[in-house]
């Protein structure tokens, strides 16, 4: 797998053969783009938020033998909490956001996910299926704030199904996948992991199909900040996305039908 490396005197995020592999594969690997102890700030603020309760609307744990139950993932957590919104503006981002969209972008999205041990993954899908950007597609940027890998939930990706339509998706398996939308991988194509360390960043279009497999660990959270972006051309998204500026201002786009929040999850089950 090709990655593109940091350069902290200044060089550009990133290399032609990173914009390459974007544009052939569908996604593309910045290490180090955070710092470490970036991501350790990061980790503790979530920590925090996560022990103050629920926020309506963003999250809501529950008792419930499931551990995604416990430690839903956060939606639109830069509404909330400062650092999520410095982190889903960060100028590093826009720049390589930038290169791969090719004009200025929009934030239209983050999220956070803690995925703790023996929970269930999120099975094959694409972003834009949720999102139903127009025209065009979305760009994700996806944090990792642990080692993440195959053992812990990693993330597994399509390479070459960014040029393809948006799929209309089965139904997942519910013992393995909290969404409902599953997108097997068309023939001839493969899932590949993308094994990360604190503070890399994974880039990817909107249609290149992708998900994870439960976190088998015993003891390892599979922790990861995720911002979805739009170009400035876009002109339609789902009105459940409420796009910004880099800059934090508010850019309201006429809305697409279909949306909904990125994962449709299967119906809570009660305490058990």
């Amino acid at each position: 797998m090709t990655v593109t490396d940091n350069d902290a005197a200044g060089a550009p995020i990133l290399t032609p053969s990173g914009l390459r592999q974007f544009r052939e594969d569908g996604f593309t690997v910045v290490r180090g783009l955070f710092g470490y102890d970036e991501i350790e700030r990061l980790r503790a603020e979530f920590a925090a938020l996560h022990a103050a309760g629920p926020v309506p609307g963003h999250f809501r744990p529950r008792e419930s033998a499931d551990p995604l139950a416990a430690y839903p993932r956060v939606m639109h957590p830069h509404e909330i909490n400062d650092r999520a919104r410095g982190v889903l503006l960060d100028a590093r981002l826009r720049s390589a956001l930038e290169a791969l969209l090719g004009e200025e972008v929009l934030a239209a999205q983050s999220m956070f996910y803690f995925k703790p041990p023996g929970a269930r993954g999120q099975a094959l899908h694409q972003d834009n299926f949720y999102l139903r950007v127009e025209p065009g597609t979305c760009v994700a940027a996806w944090v990792a704030c642990d080692v993440i890998d195959r053992e812990n939930g990693g993330l597994e990706v399509v390479p070459g199904t960014h040029r393809m339509d948006v799929f209309c998706p089965e139904e997942a398996d519910e013992r393995v996948s909290f969404a409902r939308e599953y997108v097997p991988p068309p023939p001839g194509l493969a899932a590949v992991p993308v094994d990360m360390a604190p503070g890399d960043v994974l880039f990817f279009n909107g249609s290149l199909v992708h998900g994870s497999g439960p976190n088998r660990s015993a003891d390892r959270f599979r922790r990861s900040f995720i911002g979805h972006y739009v170009g400035r051309s876009a002109e339609r998204i789902g009105v459940y996305y409420r796009t910004l500026t880099m800059s934090g201002d508010r850019v309201v786009l006429s809305e697409s039908e279909g949306a909904g929040p990125c994962g449709t999850e299967f119906a809570p089950h009660g305490p058990h």
